[in-house]
């Protein structure tokens, strides 16, 4: 079957992402501590012996923390400048146990067993709706039975009358310094460029394909992060997994690589 409605990822990816440059202090900016994540995850079995697939891993922050558990983690970014990092620092580390693929949401190829983790944060923003719930279904795909979906991302638990005046305080609060944080300009092109959905909107789509929402904590207003299990009732991709070959992008390693 024909897949030419297929959208390219890189294409949603966000340009400064895939910039080399704006990458280089992309953690910095993020500053994204992965602790209460590796936290809620070690009590829910994740360590030695686990396989971890991280969907839009970024320069590999919670990916690194993963993997030093002794779980074999699968860090997947659409970037080629994100996946240079995490290269690089399987080398300069000798890490053995993270698999670098480039590689989206919609077009990661997942090999082996099915995974008893899955990650992700800020990724699923980057698609419209329609694609959200073709790749959560994909994600569904990929992970076992009764495993763990911890997923976090910017989405906005709001009222439609409450949209205004919530989105005016989050601008007049932001950051002032770009290398450190999100400054009002970041947050207002996030708003005209990217998809991030309303939270009642979003959970309907996790439970649709597969999910049950064990937790969203903290309750913040425009960002929860989602504990969910995977239901027992089996999903099924078609052989090219949902995507055509040509636009995944794919080049998966084995660190050292």
């Amino acid at each position: 079957m024909s897949r030419d409605w297929w959208i390219d990822e890189g294409d949603f990816a966000g340009a400064e992402h895939l910039d080399a440059a704006y990458v280089a202090g992309y953690e910095a900016k993020a500053q994204f501590d992965p602790t209460d994540d590796i936290v809620a995850l070690e009590a829910l079995g994740m360590g030695p012996g686990s396989t971890v697939v991280d969907l839009g891993a970024g320069t590999g922050v919670f990916a690194f923390a993963a993997a030093a558990t002794g779980a074999d983690v699968f860090a997947v970014d659409v970037s080629p400048a994100m996946t240079a990092v995490m290269r690089q620092r399987c080398r300069d580390e000798d890490i053995d146990n993270v698999t670098v693929t480039e590689a989206g949401l919609l077009s990661y190829e997942h090999e082996g067993p099915l995974a008893d983790f899955v990650f992700s944060r800020n990724a699923l923003h980057q698609l419209p709706d329609f694609w959200k719930v073709i790749a959560l279904r994909r994600v569904a795909a990929l992970i076992k039975p009764g495993a763990t979906f911890r997923l976090r991302d910017l989405a906005y638990d709001l009222e439609p009358d409450a949209v205004e005046a919530t989105i005016d305080d989050w601008l007049a609060n932001a950051w002032s310094d770009p290398t450190t944080g999100y400054v009002a300009e970041d947050l207002a092109e996030h708003l005209r460029t990217e998809y991030s959905t309303f939270t009642w909107l979003l959970e309907p789509m996790l439970e649709r394909v597969g999910f049950e929402i064990l937790d969203r904590t903290p309750p913040p207003t425009l960002y929860p992060c989602y504990t969910l299990r995977r239901q027992s009732h089996h999903v099924q991709l078609s052989p090219a997994g949902g995507g055509a070959a040509s636009q995944s992008r794919r080049a998966a390693s084995r660190s050292p690589g």
